[in-house]
C-alpha cells in the first residue's frame, strides 16, 4: 500500500487526523471507486502504528464525512457523493449566524442560472417531461403548501439532474432542508392570486425554455424566477 501521503502529514495533526488522512491517500493512490472495498482497521493500524481505537474512530469520522461507508458490520467500502454532507454545514451556517437564508439564495442562484443552460442543452425527453410535469404539478396542487412545496424543491433538483453534472446535483440537492424552510416561506408571501399564479407561469416558463432546448430563453427565465423568489424570501425573513 502506498503510504507517502500520510507520511508527508505525519509531523502534523492528531492521530484520528493522521488515520483519516491515510484512508484517503489509499483511496487515491489504489485508485477505488465508489463500492470499492477498503483494508481493515486492523490493516491501517498496523501501517501506522496506531490502535485499533483511533482507527475506529477514524473510520467512524469519515463515515460521518460519508467518504466511506462503513454501515451493517461489513468490509468499509468507498462511498459515493452525498450533498446530506453540505446540507448539514448550510445548516449549520444558518442556525449560528455565520450566513443568511439571502446568501444562500444568491449562492443558489448563480449555480442554477448554469444549471439550467446545461439542462435545455443536454437533457433527455424524459427528463424534459418530468420537469414539465413537475411544474404542472405545482399548478394542479396550489392549493396544497406541502404538496407544492415538494414539487418547487423537486423541480430545480431535476433541472440539476439534467444538466449532468454531478457536482451540480449534490449543490443543489444540499440546499433541500433549507428549502423546506424557505420555500413556504416564500410561498407565504404570496398572498394574492395572480401573485400564485405569476409564481407557477414563472416555474412553466423555466419548465418549456428547457424542453425547447432554448438556453437563452431558460436563463431568462430562470433569472426572472429568482429575481422574484429573493424578493419573496427576504420579505418572509423580514
Amino acid at each position: 500500500m502506498a503510504m507517502d501521503g500520510a507520511a508527508r502529514r505525519a509531523d502534523g495533526g492528531s492521530l484520528v487526523q493522521r488515520a483519516m488522512d491515510a484512508v484517503k491517500d489509499h483511496i487515491r493512490d489504489q485508485r477505488l471507486r465508489v463500492g470499492d472495498t477498503l483494508p481493515g482497521e486492523a490493516h491501517f493500524a498496523g501501517e501506522l502504528g496506531v490502535s485499533r481505537a483511533v482507527m475506529r474512530e477514524a473510520f467512524g469520522a469519515l463515515g460521518a464525512l460519508k467518504l466511506i461507508d462503513v454501515g451493517n458490520g461489513r468490509k468499509a467500502r468507498v462511498g459515493a457523493l452525498d450533498g446530506s454532507v453540505m446540507a448539514a454545514a448550510l445548516g449549520h451556517g444558518i442556525t449560528t449566524a455565520q450566513i443568511s437564508v439571502a446568501d444562500v439564495w444568491d449562492v443558489r442562484r448563480t449555480i442554477e442560472m448554469r444549471t439550467v443552460v446545461l439542462a435545455a442543452k443536454n437533457r433527455t425527453g424524459d427528463e424534459a417531461a418530468r420537469i414539465v410535469a413537475l411544474a404542472e404539478a405545482m399548478a394542479a396542487d396550489a392549493d396544497d403548501l406541502v404538496a407544492k412545496t415538494r414539487h418547487d424543491i423537486a423541480f430545480h433538483e431535476a433541472i440539476a439532474i439534467a444538466s449532468r453534472n454531478t457536482l451540480f446535483v449534490q449543490i443543489v440537492a444540499s440546499f433541500g432542508p433549507l428549502m423546506e424552510v424557505a420555500v413556504p416561506a416564500a410561498w407565504g408571501t404570496r398572498t394574492t392570486e395572480e401573485q400564485r399564479v405569476s409564481t407557477i407561469a414563472r416555474h412553466r416558463a423555466v419548465a418549456r425554455a428547457i424542453a425547447d432546448g432554448d438556453a437563452v430563453a431558460a436563463v431568462a427565465a430562470m433569472s426572472d424566477h429568482f429575481d422574484a423568489s429573493i424578493d419573496d424570501i427576504l420579505k418572509a425573513s423580514r
